[in-house]
């Protein structure tokens, strides 16, 4: 038969390659007949893997035997530094480990990473491996490091593996060691969820605050990590809830990012800080309004943060939704109640972002927010439970009971008013000149002025209704004041004519 490459990105020949098969699966019968046939047992694949790599790490204990018996190389390495040996704790098969370890394997090995047969079995969570290499092998350090200076206690609690890191305990090693980036075993327990080692490590009494290099305590990687339970252990516990990281990120940063409404709710009742600003001078309102998390928003609204903390632009969070057209957000914000004179660095407010950015619906929130600020500062004691406070929406008005008079705006707006009018109408209701310019951004074509003064009208009737007026009484004076006294006696009469209407124009 002729012995071929097996393939074009192999250097076996097909007979090696059939040789490695067999030994994957155990076959120890073909084997025999390929090693009589003078296969070389020692043949490696691409990655430099021999038949015996195969066999120990499937735990085929008849398979390595004979390849042993034939000669194959004991501490062969693969290209990751893998033995024969490291494969078998890898895997975590203790008869094939202790069939090389009785054939001589070096036990001292360790692959690329400096991972030894502790660390592979740690990593992996094979306690009844892990307690043969302590108990029965000599020379074996508990706390050998890798090259990340991490030792078998660090992969052992990375990866969750609880019953390791009690036996590992129990061995004495030092389970306070710091890897290269000053992580540990809590950090790493803690950044990948593993709440039973992670209540483990505080019931020995594992230093909670460390902060790595990145000045992350085990606290922030369980929040960056969504990771609740473990979260919860360590406020518990008592550590730092207010820790910064190097860029000064707390723990509510984190869960603002995340979008973790449970997390956010925990770090509040907890006692947080809810205005700690980051290196980029961003609360956790801000990260919240970015990320668009409305849930979030609301929490630290009713934690009462402030909402007119700039970031390192200037911004406010209401600048943030704006430029990002967060509608649902600006509601959120307005309601609670911003300084909407605040500029950034551009000396824009948010109005003008909103206006900028053509998110028409949402500047035309803002402009109610102003003008309602106003009433109520003029009329009310800041009633909280008032009819208006309990009612309170900026957005657009789809209610039945004010269809009739949105109507009637429509067609002043769109069939009835001059170019100009509006302008005019808006100064007379006293809007100012920067609400006047939001409005006056949006460019529909010649006809602008149209869908301008039909947006200027909607504002000016949400503030009439929020005070409780008489909206066709308000239009009627309002056109009159402009000098549109034939369309405010068509108004008038038609409403007096109405009798559905539900604003009766009957004190003209």
């Amino acid at each position: 038969m002729e012995d071929d490459l097996a393939s074009e990105e192999d250097t076996l020949l097909l007979s090696e390659k059939e040789l490695h098969d067999a030994a994957k699966r155990n076959d120890t019968a073909r084997m025999e007949e390929l090693i009589k046939r003078g296969v070389d047992v020692k043949a490696k694949n691409n990655i430099d893997r021999t038949a015996l790599h195969w066999a120990a790490g499937a735990g085929h204990e008849q398979a390595v035997r004979l390849l042993l018996d034939h000669d194959a190389l004991l501490d062969d390495e693969d290209i990751f530094g893998m033995s024969a040996l490291l494969l078998s704790a890898w895997f975590g098969h203790l008869r094939v480990l202790q069939v090389l370890v009785n054939a001589g394997a070096k036990t001292s090995c360790a692959n690329k990473n400096g991972r030894n047969l502790l660390h592979c079995a740690a990593q992996r969570g094979h306690l009844r491996v892990i307690e043969f290499i302590m108990e029965d092998l000599e020379d074996v350090r508990v706390d050998k490091k890798d090259k990340m200076d991490r030792t078998a206690f660090h992969l052992a609690a990375e990866n969750g593996h609880l019953e390791v890191v009690e036996f590992l305990i129990g061995c004495g090693c030092n389970y306070r060691i710091e890897d290269k980036e000053k992580n540990t075993a809590l950090h790493v327990a803690a950044k990948n969820g593993h709440t039973g080692v992670v209540q483990k490590l505080i019931e020995v009494r594992m230093s909670l605050d460390e902060k790595n290099i990145e000045g992350l305590t085990p606290l922030h990687l369980a929040a960056e990590g969504g990771h609740l339970e473990g979260m919860k252990l360590l406020l518990e516990a008592g550590c730092d809830i207010n820790a910064q990281t190097q860029k000064k990120m707390t723990c509510l940063h984190y869960s603002a990012l995340n979008g973790s409404e449970d997390m956010t709710r925990v770090l509040i009742d907890a006692g947080i800080q809810t205005d700690a600003l980051n290196y980029q001078n961003a609360s956790a309102m801000h990260t919240a309004v970015l990320q668009n998390h409305p849930a979030i928003v609301k929490l630290l609204i009713d934690a009462e943060c402030d909402l007119d903390i700039p970031d390192y632009r200037q911004q406010s969070p209401l600048h943030i939704a704006a430029e990002h057209g967060r509608q649902d957000i600006a509601e959120m914000v307005l309601i609670a109640g911003v300084n909407l004179k605040r500029t950034d660095k551009q000396g824009k407010t948010s109005l003008d972002i909103a206006a900028r950015g053509n998110h028409v619906n949402l500047a035309d929130m803002i402009i109610k927010a102003d003008r309602f600020y106003k009433w109520e500062k003029d009329n009310l004691n800041s009633d909280s439970d008032s009819w208006v406070a309990k009612h309170l929406t900026f957005k657009q008005d789809h209610r039945l009971e004010t269809q009739h008079i949105r109507s009637v705006i429509w067609r002043l707006a769109t069939k009835y008013l001059h170019p100009g009018e509006w302008k005019k109408l808006a100064h007379y209701w006293k809007f100012t000149d920067s609400h006047i310019r939001a409005i006056e951004h949006q460019w529909t074509g010649t006809k602008s002025y149209r869908e301008h003064g039909h947006r200027m009208l909607l504002i000016w009737l949400h503030g009439v209704i929020m005070a409780g007026e008489n909206p066709t009484k308000g239009l009627y004076e309002g056109l009159v004041g402009i000098g549109r006294q034939d369309l405010a006696e068509s108004i008038r009469k038609q409403a007096n004519a109405d009798v559905a209407s539900p604003r009766k124009c009957t004190a003209m």
